[in-house]
């Protein structure tokens, strides 16, 4: 997905949706800055049109993209749309590749499984919106574990805390998905129900 400059759209929007809006010189160069008012009021729909963004641009999606996965969720059956996208979002294979700590970031984890590095259920998989379901295992491919990038994982996991729907292996390497992925809505950047209703126009 291409994106224009990633610092206006975190002032923009709020939030730190991009890696290069999570340094330390960043925040720091926000605080310091002062606040200007917006021209544009605070309608409804507009909000509404913010959470959105939010929520696009923190996973990495399109507009098709997204807008395909908030109806999936709406037309889901037996949960709420609310629950039901954030599963969505949370179930893509780059993104189990980030919260598993494998990548620092979701955009490093989409290259990670472009490039054919990660398997599920023992075959390679190189789609990164790869929908994952309980009982899948998921791990770094044989071939690509002498990779600098995996260097010291069994230590680099005391420090990683891994979401309660996954089970990371001894190695560092693997990781079995025990439950539907989700996400307290207050540890989300973003609103469920206010991007649900904007979607129920």
């Amino acid at each position: 997905m291409l994106v224009g400059a990633k610092y206006k759209i975190c002032k923009r929007l709020g939030a730190s949706v991009f890696e290069k809006c999570q340094t330390q010189k960043y925040q720091l160069a926000e605080t310091r800055a002062p606040r200007r008012m917006s021209r544009r009021g605070g309608s409804s729909f507009g909000l509404q049109l913010l959470e959105k963004q939010k929520a696009r641009f923190t996973y990495g999606l399109s507009e098709a993209q997204f807008s395909r996965y908030v109806h999936e969720a709406m037309a889901r059956h037996g949960v709420s749309a609310m629950t039901g996208l954030v599963t969505k979002l949370e179930s893509r294979l780059d993104n189990v590749i980030y919260r598993a700590g494998l990548t620092k970031t979701r955009r490093a984890a989409r290259q990670l499984v472009s490039h054919g590095h990660v398997t599920v259920g023992g075959k390679r998989m190189s789609i990164p919106s790869y929908q994952v379901s309980v009982g899948d295992a998921v791990g770094i491919r044989e071939g690509s574990r002498t990779s600098p990038l995996f260097a010291n994982r069994a230590e680099a996991m005391l420090e990683q805390k891994a979401p309660t729907w996954m089970k990371i292996g001894s190695d560092g390497l693997t990781l079995e998905i025990l439950n539907e992925p989700t996400v307290p809505e207050a540890e989300l950047s973003w609103s469920p129900a206010v991007i649900v209703q904007f979607y129920s126009r």
